[in-house]
């Protein structure tokens, strides 16, 4: 029986990881904090005003249009169910509706069983956006909670991505699976999972090509791969990862848009939290897409990729928000 400590989502982060988050979203946070204390500035008690100004800072936070009609719908519902609502109290309750509409993701933190098959996920992205440096860390991860990691170099289309994640696997000191440039990128995905399940590997990590400009042709190739994955293992891949840039703002939902029409994409990580004001993409994506979010990338150290954990995101970008009537 193998045992895969893959996703460590526990109820509460560790002081490192908690500051690791906070310091990641400062940019964020500090834009949210602004603008909702002018939301309610004078107000003591929720009322449409109150509500037209949280609308127009979370559409400003890059939460979406979709996702903050929800919110603001929702909060309005508690309003008239409660009848007076303090202002003071918006905090707590944006928190907890918002925490309630993430995605929860079906995955077990601890996944075990009989089958002694490497557990494989297919990454996908555009180019620029984290994509292989997620794979790498990814592979870190693993490797510090004592799995054995193989990496495919699935990306044919671009030297320098090969030349990244080689770079990647030399560093942290894991296998990688590679060919010709220009080679087909299911036949370096075949052999990756056969070398990966002849010797024992526990994960596998493949790196795909992110070209948009012909969904078809992206599509097409994705299927090829996951098909000629199948033939060594049926239930492969288990996870479809999307790799999004968070700081991209709308782009990041129009890339997952097209990802999702391409393929099953089945989790996303999002990258570059830290160097953006706009969080709350976190929270637009996974709620509109029905994807859950797995990791988030807070920063450029090898550490700095956390499990994602939906109550401790919220906690940390709200949090402190003092919304007193002034």
């Amino acid at each position: 029986m193998k045992f895969f400590k893959i996703f460590s989502r526990d109820n509460k982060l560790s002081e490192d990881n908690k500051k690791v988050l906070d310091q990641g979203l400062a940019k964020s946070k500090t834009g949210v904090v602004e603008k909702l204390t002018r939301a309610i500035a004078g107000k003591s008690t929720v009322d449409d005003e109150v509500l037209d100004n949280l609308e127009d800072t979370l559409i400003s936070a890059d939460v979406g249009v979709e996702t903050t009609i929800e919110i603001i719908d929702r909060i309005k519902a508690r309003v008239q169910r409660d009848k007076y609502v303090k202002t003071s109290e918006l905090n707590y309750i944006l928190r907890d509706e918002i925490a309630q509409m993430l995605a929860d993701d079906p995955v077990p933190d601890l996944v075990h069983s009989d089958k002694t098959t490497p557990y494989v996920i297919l990454v996908v992205g555009v180019n620029g956006v984290g994509k292989t440096t997620t794979i790498g860390k990814l592979a870190y991860l693993f490797k510090q909670q004592g799995l054995k990691v193989y990496l495919g170099a699935a990306d044919t289309f671009r030297a320098a991505a090969v030349e990244q994640l080689q770079i990647w696997a030399d560093r942290i000191g894991v296998p990688i699976v590679k060919q010709q440039m220009g080679s087909d990128p299911a036949s370096v995905a075949y052999d990756t999972l056969s070398s990966a399940i002849k010797n024992e590997a526990d994960v596998v990590l493949i790196d795909t090509a992110g070209r948009l400009h012909n969904k078809v042709g992206l599509m097409n190739e994705l299927t090829k791969i996951k098909n000629v994955m199948k033939k060594l293992l049926p239930d492969a891949p288990d996870d479809v990862m999307l790799v999004l840039d968070g700081s991209t703002g709308q782009n990041a939902f129009e890339q997952a848009k097209q990802f999702s029409q391409a393929t099953d994409v089945t989790s996303l990580t999002i990258t570059k939290l830290d160097g953006t004001a706009r969080g709350g993409v976190v929270i637009g994506i996974s709620h509109q897409f029905k994807i859950p979010v797995r990791f988030i990338g807070l920063g450029e150290k090898v550490t700095d990729l956390q499990p994602f954990n939906k109550r401790e995101f919220v906690n940390a970008l709200f949090d402190n928000v003092n919304l007193q009537a002034k």
